[in-house]
Formats: structure tokens, sequence, C-alpha cells
């Protein structure tokens, strides 16, 4: 009785530590959701550059800011593992760049019919 109670025990802490190391995994692993959402933030970018709602200047910070953001997933990634922290840094960061989007995209700065390309 007590050895099938163990081989339980051990059964459930194995499945629960391979669930969480999972979820953390596909949750804040740079190549996952990280990758989604910095896609995402892309499309938010270009958006706004196309309906003019972004100035050259804006839209070159906000590119430079992804790239940051790149860096930062590539650099956690490159041991093989994201820990925590790196991967809070790199939500932190993006949190961030989203708030930068929503601020320069709405922010009555437009640019100029002289800047837009027609094609």
């Amino acid at each position: 009785m007590t050895k099938i109670a163990l081989a339980a025990a051990l059964g459930l802490i194995a499945l629960t530590s391979t669930a969480n190391a999972l979820h953390y995994g596909d949750r804040h692993h740079g190549d996952r959701l990280g990758q989604h959402r910095e896609a995402i933030q892309e499309q938010r970018i270009d958006q706004a550059r196309r309906s003019g709602q972004l100035t050259g200047r804006e839209y070159r910070e906000l590119q430079a800011e992804q790239a940051r953001i790149d860096a930062l997933q590539r650099r956690a990634a490159a041991d093989g593992r994201v820990d925590r922290h790196e991967a809070e840094h790199i939500r932190r960061a993006q949190n961030e760049a989203g708030r930068h989007i929503r601020q320069e995209a709405n922010d009555s700065e437009r640019r100029g019919v002289w800047g837009r390309r027609w094609w």
C-alpha cells in the first residue's frame, strides 16, 4: 500500500513540475509568446506608420525599441534556457514598448502629406 502511495506521490510531483516547466517555457520563452507578441507590436507600428499617425522619427525609435527586445530575447535564450528573471525583464520591455506604441500613435503628431508614399 505504501509503495503505491509513494509511487502516486512521486508521479504527481513529476507531473506537476513538468507541467510548470512547460507552462513557464510556453509562456515566457523567447521563441513562443514573446515572438507572437512582438509580431503583433510590429503590425501595430506598421499600421500606425501607414495611417500617418507616426512621424519618421517616432517610427525609427519604435523600430529600434523592437530591435532591443529582439536582442534581449536572443541573450536570454543563448544558454538554451530562459529563467524567470530574464522572462520578467523581456515581459516588462514588451509592456513598455506597447505603451510607447500607443502613446506615439495617439500623440497628435502626424506625418505630413509630403512624407506619405503613394504606392
